[in-house]
């Protein structure tokens, strides 16, 4: 179910921060996305610590979307500032689409780069992390936090 948040008295809704990445990408893309998170967590199923310790490392350093989508904006704003300086007032109109487009993705979740970006496979925070928690998951990070030995934990797993 998609969360929205309400805003203003004519019932204007925006799709939640969670939700907004989602939302412009095509269901196909979707898919792909989900299916390469899975197929990545069952290489590391009965790999060593070192092997997971390495992949969550690259987790790390991977751009998410939001990040490439902020360097691209600033890369072209400033791109039309230093035109329209030098060479034609012009060159400022790339600098207020934009913003535009950066107001429309902050609001919305999209904006023109969104879909190639995503085709081109870049990930959401989100879709990031569930990788990076899966993996986690078979380090065994999180084997404290469960009671082996309390009554119904063996069938509960089964």
């Amino acid at each position: 179910m998609i969360e929205h948040v309400e805003l203003g008295a004519e019932g204007e809704v925006l799709p939640s921060s969670r939700e907004r990445m989602p939302l412009p990408t095509a269901p196909a893309i979707q898919e792909r996305i989900r299916r390469q998170i899975e197929a990545n967590v069952r290489l590391y199923v009965c790999a060593s610590r070192e092997q997971i310790d390495k992949r969550l490392e690259e987790l790390d350093r991977e751009w998410d979307i939001e990040r490439l989508i902020e360097t691209n904006a600033a890369s072209l704003a400033l791109a039309g500032i230093i035109f329209g300086a030098a060479v034609s007032k012009r060159w400022l109109l790339l600098s207020g689409a934009v913003a535009a487009f950066l107001l429309q993705h902050g609001l919305q979740g999209w904006c023109p780069p969104v879909p190639i970006f995503r085709r081109l496979g870049f990930r959401s925070v989100a879709e990031i992390d569930y990788e990076r928690y899966a993996l986690k998951v078979l380090r065994g990070d999180f084997d404290h936090l469960v009671d082996r030995t309390a009554p119904g934990v063996e069938a509960a797993r089964r």
